[in-house]
């Protein structure tokens, strides 16, 4: 019997033994878990690779502000769209205006792209000037979202160096077109007045069109203009009446 209750004794001590080290191993497991899952429930990277978070959050942020306007373009709803924590956006941009300049800027390259390409179409500088406003102008109406925020000044940081040297080298492209019309080499420096008017003549007319345009102000003239005519009729009209000048030349 005492050898029995013994051997009882010591199958106890075995099995508790066991018990005590598989109770270690799972609380070991919950601790490796908890130090190795991200803050805030969501991991700031996933699902993107390293480094490549940045340029997501700026896509989610053009997506946002397409679809939602400036208004829906916050950086909660930038991470959501993203798929990221709310902190994501923050800690890549600081604030909503280091995050809408960013965002400026590369409107502003991607029109100056299509500004560009759109000065390769045409032989005469008449040709080529309106073919640049057209592209503005197209440019506006594929993205308003982003044309809009483009000239924001109030939303936007123009001190940051991505933003200021991709809008520089917008006016840059205006006043080097503008120059080629006129025959002479116009200073981004420094401007005459002549210089001056024909570059804000150039630019007020493409652009009060486009803003029109845009804010459906142009809908009753358009709708008086005769069977098969449009807006894009309503420009080319405009600018012939100008000797083409607009944007660019």
């Amino acid at each position: 019997m005492l050898t029995y209750i013994a051997e009882m004794t010591r199958k106890s001590e075995i099995a508790r033994t066991r018990a005590r080290r598989a109770a270690n191993n799972r609380a070991a497991s919950r601790a490796v878990r908890k130090r190795s899952a991200p803050r805030g429930g969501a991991s700031e990277d996933a699902p993107y690779h390293h480094g490549a978070l940045h340029d997501a959050l700026l896509e989610a942020a053009e997506r946002v502000l397409e679809r939602d306007g400036l208004s829906g373009l916050t950086l909660r709803a930038v991470a959501r769209e993203a798929g990221v924590s709310h902190a994501a956006p923050t800690h890549h941009f600081g604030d909503l205006t280091g995050l809408v300049s960013e965002l400026a800027a590369i409107g502003f390259r991607q029109f100056n792209t299509a500004m560009k390409l759109a000065g390769l179409a045409g032989t005469s500088l008449t040709e080529k000037a309106m073919a640049r406003a057209k592209a503005y102008v197209a440019y506006a109406q594929a993205h308003p979202g982003m044309y809009g925020l483009m000239f924001r000044t109030e939303r936007i940081d123009m001190t940051r160096p991505s933003l200021h040297e991709a809008a520089g080298a917008a006016f840059a492209g205006l006043a080097g077109a503008v120059g080629a019309s006129r025959h002479e080499q116009i200073s981004e420096q420094a401007l005459s007045l002549e210089q001056a008017a024909a570059i804000a003549r150039a630019w007020s007319l493409v652009h009060g069109f486009t803003m029109l345009l845009l804010d459906g102000r142009l809908s009753d003239i358009l709708r008086l203009l005769p069977k098969g005519t449009g807006a894009e009729t309503l420009l080319d009209a405009m600018l012939r009446v100008t000797g083409g000048r607009s944007p660019g030349t």
